[in-house]
């Protein structure tokens, strides 16, 4: 293909890609922003392979095929309470690509492939002549090493990112002396990158570079608790477009370096969000610092006595004289697949004319946006969604909160008790309702190990059990009154 033609439809990808990343930031338009994006993607893939000579599509139809059929099991079979999961090893998979891309790349230029870890570790005779003329050489080269360190971050680190989401991986690990061992490990890293601008031919580097990456990757994230995962999670998503974007710059293609600087800036962005609705130090995130874990709190203490039960139809009572009714939903509303049900719960109580709302915090759930994804699916209309910021406000004159699961981004402890782990962290201010009903399994605490005084407080009813069934059995008492 003509090379201009090539960029002109490139160009009209990468305004495909940001038209499909503005429509991300509404519901509204979230779909239509997908197939945009998707859309750019096609278009640049295709052009891309029709511009290469000698494609042998064997290999590309194959490689199509089979992508397909993963992902199509994986879109039909993975539950929407998996989706962090899902998205923490997509991310893994694109840093994996990027990696793949450098090191294909590095030895491709180099003439050859080590038979033998032993070979790898002797030096051959290159320079980075062979990565291009003069500077252009050395560019080259920084950026190989550049992305095969941020790919083998951003592949070590989502895939524990995923083994924890899984609850597979329970416990948390970190090297000697926490962040400052991070820090260290990612110097000898970017020396590694350094050492192999001046030494392109020493394959050992290159070896040194992937496993000191990889381990990186893995000391990053193995401290960090399940409270931090939404960051994680964004901040991975946007170590996979960095990644993507500097292969982009190996492969000499104009499209890959805009969709891959489009994925990590907003990435970061969304990080830097995510962080403020946490009281986060980005630092701490990038370097895999836990938050403080404060003075051990008494569960006991706050519980003892002072905690009263309910049962849904006693609930139900009460949503009769209710005018205006907020639902703050969370990760207990995914676990037990309710948010079906919650909407019928929603739609029984406006039949009977009250005022219904959602009250959604930006980190509710395991991943951003992850409440806003359930109900969607569950067909609950996108201007009943309401942001933190605008919520708050409005809790003094609701009748009833019920809470679904929702933990930590209820804790007045984050308000109130200076010190706790969750200090400065903005919340939802349920608790200044007049009636605050709690739907949880148990008094357990949630992914900041803190008991939440919410629950004992003298307006709160705490309804025990599944939250589907408890959904489900308020509605039926609901609409039988």
């Amino acid at each position: 293909m003509n090379p201009n033609l090539v960029n002109f439809i490139y160009l009209i990808a990468g305004v495909l890609f940001i038209l499909g990343i503005k429509g991300l930031t509404k519901p509204k338009t979230a779909v239509r922003g997908n197939m945009l994006s998707a859309l750019g993607m096609l278009l640049a893939v295709v052009v891309t392979l029709l511009s290469i000579h000698h494609v042998d599509f064997a290999y590309i139809i194959a490689g199509l095929i089979l992508g397909t059929l993963v992902g199509a099991v994986m879109a039909l079979r993975v539950q929407m309470t998996s989706m962090p999961q899902m998205v923490a090893l997509l991310n893994g998979f694109g840093g994996g690509a990027s990696l793949a891309i450098a090191v294909a790349e590095y030895f491709s230029k180099l003439g050859m492939v080590p038979s033998s870890f032993a070979d790898a570790l002797l030096p051959t005779e290159a320079n980075s002549s062979l990565f291009g003329a003069g500077i252009e050489g050395e560019v080259a080269l920084i950026a190989i090493g550049l992305t095969v360190m941020i790919g083998a971050v951003t592949l070590t680190g989502s895939l524990i990112a995923f083994l924890k989401l899984q609850e597979v991986m329970k416990k948390s690990y970190g090297l000697p002396g926490g962040p400052v061992g991070n820090a260290i490990l990612a110097l000898a890293s970017l020396a590694a990158v350094a050492f192999l601008v001046i030494n392109p031919g020493h394959v050992g580097v290159m070896l040194a570079m992937i496993v000191l990456a990889l381990a990186l990757g893995l000391f990053l994230v193995m401290p960090i608790g399940g409270a931090d995962m939404p960051v994680v999670i964004a901040l991975l998503n946007s170590y996979s477009g960095i990644a993507a974007a500097l292969a982009g710059f190996i492969l000499g293609n104009t499209v890959l370096i805009v969709a891959g600087s489009l994925v990590g800036t907003s990435g970061l962005i969304l990080t830097q969000i995510m962080c403020v609705a946490m009281n986060r130090s980005l630092a701490n995130v990038l370097f895999g610092k836990m938050a403080a874990g404060g003075e051990k709190i008494d569960a006991d203490e706050i519980y003892a006595g002072k905690v009263t039960s309910a049962q849904p139809d006693e609930v139900a009572m009460i949503l009769e004289t209710a005018k205006r009714v907020v639902i703050v939903p969370g990760y207990g509303m995914a676990m037990a697949q309710a948010q079906h049900a919650v909407r019928e719960l929603a739609n029984a109580m406006e039949a009977r004319g009250i005022e219904v709302e959602y009250g959604i915090h930006p980190v509710a759930g395991r991943m951003p946006g992850h409440m806003n994804v359930l109900l969607a699916e569950a067909e609950v209309p996108y201007d009943k969604l309401v942001e933190m910021e605008r919520i708050n406000p409005t809790f003094e004159e609701t009748d009833v909160v019920i809470v679904i699961g929702a933990n930590d981004v209820t804790n007045p402890m984050a308000r109130d008790v200076e010190g706790s782990p969750i200090y400065g962290m903005p919340i939802l201010n349920v608790d200044k309702a007049r009636t605050v009903v709690v739907i949880k399994r148990s008094l357990s605490p949630g992914f900041a190990g803190l008991p939440n005084p919410l629950f004992a407080m003298d307006h709160t009813l705490m309804v025990y059990g599944d939250g589907k069934k408890a959904v489900i059995e308020m509605t039926t008492a609901l609409n039988q009154s």
